[in-house]
């Protein structure tokens, strides 16, 4: 058996269409959504992940600004320039690109940012209202993984899911997601033991630790679903996930590929979430 892939940039085109179309409603009404990005120092792999956010924006027809500052930027300076685009109200969405310099305590700056404006589901306003069901700002990859599993029609009542990683970002917000849709969920991390006695027992499995072939083919159950959320580079400098695509993908029954499968995503979720921003502004207008 050959898996199915879940295509990422299939799906993201739809989404961006749709983004599109609200966005030519707002406009209508005389609001343009509007995303701010803000760049501290200048590391490639940001400067690059920025460009293509700006990119995004302005293709789906969303007002940007880039925001774009020296490392030598202070706390204080970068905090109120938070500030002034939290009171800003052509300004829907607030990005400060990850990391910062380490003289700048990014969780300080996440928590500055107005949870309305929270597009990057960092805050902790916006991890509470994941837990509680509340409504808020999803984190944009573990979002982006959802709608890959929703795009496949994938019931996940009482299936079981396993996300490899507990991260802040994907992991522990994916968990939430998926017990969100009455998974039964287990989190697996550096220090579980038997990880492939988890991994065999999955319907779903997550891979986002952001390290190559963390699952391999004898770990996954047949007709699994295997989402692979890794960025990592192989031995000849090409991009590929946490999983070993080729051999996991004779034995899962859906499989998301790396490049063009969870990357796609991420930055499109973020255009969703800018998009919601904007549509609660104008309806609190």
């Amino acid at each position: 058996m050959t898996a199915q892939l879940i295509d990422g940039n299939a799906l993201s085109r739809q989404l961006r269409t749709e983004v599109s179309q609200r966005a030519a409603a707002l406009k209508a009404r005389g609001v343009t959504p509007g995303l701010a990005v803000v760049l501290v120092g200048d590391n490639p792999a940001s400067q690059v992940y920025v460009r293509n956010k700006v990119k995004a924006c302005e293709d789906s027809g969303l007002h940007s600004v880039l925001e774009k500052y020296e490392a030598s930027m202070t706390e204080a300076e970068l905090l109120a320039r938070v500030e002034a685009l939290n009171d800003d109200p052509a300004i829907h969405g607030i990005l400060v690109q990850l990391p910062l310099p380490a003289h700048i305590d990014a969780q300080k700056v996440i928590e500055a940012i107005s949870p309305a404006k929270d597009v990057d589901g960092f805050h902790i306003a916006s991890a509470g209202a994941l837990m509680t069901g509340m409504p808020g700002f999803w984190p944009c990859t573990p979002y982006g993984c959802m709608k890959m599993l929703e795009s496949i029609g994938y019931e996940l009542r009482g299936k079981h899911a396993v996300v490899i990683g507990r991260s802040n970002i994907v992991g522990k917000p994916m968990a939430l997601m998926l017990l969100g849709q009455n998974a039964t969920v287990t989190i697996c991390h550096s220090a579980t033991r038997d990880l492939k006695a988890q991994t065999l027992q999955a319907d779903v499995i997550v891979a986002a630790v952001g390290k190559r072939n963390v699952l391999t083919a004898d770990m996954v159950k047949p007709g699994a679903v295997v989402i692979d959320v890794g960025m990592n580079r192989n031995d000849e400098g090409k991009l590929c996930g946490d999983v070993d695509f080729d051999g996991v993908k004779e034995v899962a029954g859906w499989i998301t590929p790396v490049p063009g499968g969870v990357g796609p995503m991420t930055i499109t979720m973020l255009l969703v979430n800018t998009m919601e921003a904007a549509e609660r502004a104008a309806g609190a207008a």
